[in-house]
């Protein structure tokens, strides 16, 4: 019954969103997603998946909707991590902010922070219900910015990018809003780690990258090693 009740929700909810964005545009869009990332109840995949749909339909440009999406996630993040720099555990009594996380849930991302530092960043903005504690943990810590951006700004581009694609290929290949909410009921519970597979299989790809260009270097830094090591004997004898 509660997840009946759930789903109905959901749908109201989309429904709703989706007059937001379609009355509002770019700017809607980006108000909602940076809201999100300060405490709005209201799940990122919700607006991002409806403007993959409006692309889809003609009613939105690609870029310019990934654009403001990517920069209201960022934006509302990056409030939120200075926020956690001034505030730290005090953040929790921060008017709407404090009501969506908790102390309890500030520390346990601090500890995991201190022990796997950036991944944190990476793995944690995939899961709602630890995103707002891991943004104010890193800011608490005085973790590096310039690596939180990018953590976060990648792991940003992986998870919108597939709800983007989501909304796109729903409005691509059937064409109603009401479909679009049953495709997000049929990934709900798992869409966090289908996120979690491609974002491993992401930096596979990178290490694999960055191993194959090392071992093609080697041999290249050898060959200059030996040519350098010849000169210096040479000049040695003279």
């Amino acid at each position: 019954m509660k997840h009946l009740a759930g789903m109905f929700v959901l749908a109201t909810v989309m429904v709703s969103v989706g007059r937001w964005i379609e009355a509002g545009g770019f700017v809607v869009l980006f108000a909602l997603l940076f809201a999100c990332g300060l405490g709005l109840p209201l799940p990122e995949d919700v607006p991002l998946t409806i403007a993959g749909f409006m692309v889809a339909k003609g009613t939105m440009h690609l870029s310019i909707a990934a654009v403001a999406a990517w920069c209201g996630i960022i934006g509302g993040d990056l409030v939120l991590y200075h926020l956690g720099k001034k505030f730290g555990l005090g953040i929790t009594r921060v008017p709407f902010v404090g009501k969506h996380v908790t102390a309890a849930r500030i520390e346990k991302a601090g500890v995991l922070f201190a022990k796997y530092g950036v991944w944190v960043v990476a793995v944690g903005r995939l899961f709602a219900g630890i995103r707002g504690a891991m943004v104010i943990a890193a800011g608490a810590t005085r973790f590096s910015l310039v690596k939180f951006v990018i953590a976060d700004g990648l792991a940003a581009l992986v998870s919108g990018g597939l709800f983007i694609a989501l909304g796109h290929w729903v409005g691509k290949n059937y064409g109603t809003l009401d479909q679009l909410v049953d495709a997000r009921k049929k990934i709900s519970g798992i869409e966090h780690w289908v996120l979690i597979g491609l974002l491993g299989i992401l930096i596979i790809f990178l290490a694999y990258h960055l191993w194959r260009k090392h071992s093609r270097a080697t041999p290249s830094q050898a060959a200059l090693d030996k040519a350098a090591a010849g000169i210096a004997a040479e000049q040695g004898k003279r």
